[in-house]
């Protein structure tokens, strides 16, 4: 009979466990409190290494004994840290990318999954379609139906921009488990992402600007003063349409201050601070911008008597003729028709930033001052736009542009 092998000290938390190995470390919990923390292994070898490695990580600091699935931890983070200390329209995001897009994948798997896996989930998303895994045809009217429940899949599939947002989304939420001692590296950090090729914001010439306000304002857009902090002045929708005519607007002095934004964050309507410091600002009028915004309170005035009893009163420059906050969506829309109206390429209001920004390339403004106007907290940004400057043709329509506008105003 062979004799017994003779075990190291401590080895006795090593022993046969069911069909194979396990064995035991007393850990210190991130909780502060003691206990065993196993491991398991079909042969003796393989979990005397797991032992050897458990015991270095005890060394090193605390050590979970339970590992949550990530799910549950992810609802947990979300509810506990993203929502009380992030943005509204941050946790509405973050909620939805784990809701659609990651507990579908990886819910029910341990929150210490592999590269392997959490890659294999990745590659996935983009061969997934959304109408089909959401069930959307289900909440279409009778007859609408035109991917699953019609045999015949839309290919309603993620772009590469949406799932590089969802892997940052669950890097953030696995950085916590980190934080909280869970894993101990983060795995969506180490995922690889399909490449995708950057498009360049679009961004109006000179002519086209000008065509676009000038039709808003011979036209009479209640919206005109809103169009020209945008191009002018560089404003976010948001932040225009959170401007309060009494705290932000200084007409004795021409300037304004930036500190509000409006947002419909799910079912609600929320006038809050901006992004960032960085967007927090006090800036002069330009003759334009002034004028403008006179219109615009005059307007205001007119709109208040017009509606009588019916008048919601706010504070806020710009609001419907009730008096109620614009909704981002409907100035969107506006944006757009008058776009077709005036003739000009549509894009986008933040487009819109993009194009003050390279009309004051054309201008020959530093880019110092250009950052400043535009608020951007990375200068790099700045001089992406720069980079893509028009010609001196366009600089010089730019400046007779200018001239045109401001004799105009003067009249």
């Amino acid at each position: 009979m062979p004799a017994k092998r003779a075990r190291d000290n401590g080895e006795g938390s090593i022993f046969p466990y069911r069909n194979g190995w396990a064995a035991y470390v007393w850990v210190n919990k991130p909780d502060g409190t003691r206990d065993r923390k196993y491991v398991y292994g079909k042969d003796r070898e393989t979990v005397h290494k797991k032992w050897i490695k458990l015991h270095a990580q005890a060394a090193q600091g605390p050590v979970a004994t339970s590992v949550p699935k990530l799910g549950p931890f992810l609802d947990r983070w979300l509810a506990e840290i993203i929502k009380p200390n992030r943005a509204p329209l941050t946790y509405a995001t973050y909620e939805t990318m784990v809701r659609l897009y990651i507990k579908p994948g990886l819910g029910e798997k341990k929150i210490t999954f592999g590269v392997r896996e959490g890659q294999e989930w990745i590659n996935s998303l983009s061969s997934i379609c959304q109408c089909c895994a959401q069930g959307k045809d289900t909440r279409r009217f009778r007859g609408k139906s035109r991917c699953c429940a019609i045999g015949r899949c839309c290919k309603d599939y993620l772009s590469a921009r949406t799932i590089s947002d969802v892997r940052t989304c669950l890097r953030s939420g696995l950085s916590q488990a980190m934080v909280e001692e869970l894993v101990t590296k983060n795995v969506a950090a180490l995922l690889k992402l399909p490449r995708r090729r950057r498009v360049k914001n679009k961004s109006w010439t000179s002519e086209e600007a000008r065509k676009f306000l000038e039709s808003a304002r011979d036209d009479g857009d209640p919206l005109y003063a809103a169009y020209v902090l945008v191009l002018v002045n560089a404003l976010r929708k948001g932040e225009v349409l959170g401007l309060d005519e009494e705290d932000d607007i200084d007409l004795d002095a021409e300037e304004f201050t930036i500190s509000h934004q409006l947002q419909r964050v799910g079912k609600q309507l929320l006038h809050r601070e901006t992004k960032t410091e960085a967007s927090d600002d006090t800036m002069p009028l330009p003759p334009i911008s002034l004028t403008a915004i006179r219109l615009r309170l005059t307007r205001k005035a007119a709109d208040r008597e017009r509606a009588g009893d019916a008048w919601q009163d706010s504070s806020l420059l710009f609001t419907t003729e009730l008096g109620m906050p614009i909704e981002p969506r409907s100035f969107n829309r506006a944006w757009d028709a008058r776009c077709a109206k005036a003739g000009v390429r549509k894009i986008t209001v933040h487009d819109a930033r993009g194009t003050c920004g390279t009309l004051l390339a054309d201008l020959d403004v530093h880019p110092r001052i250009a950052m400043r106007i535009l608020r951007h907290a990375d200068s790099a940004i700045t001089m992406e736009l720069y980079t893509q400057a028009s010609t001196k043709k366009t600089r010089e329509a730019l400046k007779r542009l200018s001239e045109s506008l401001e004799g105009d105003e003067e009249k």
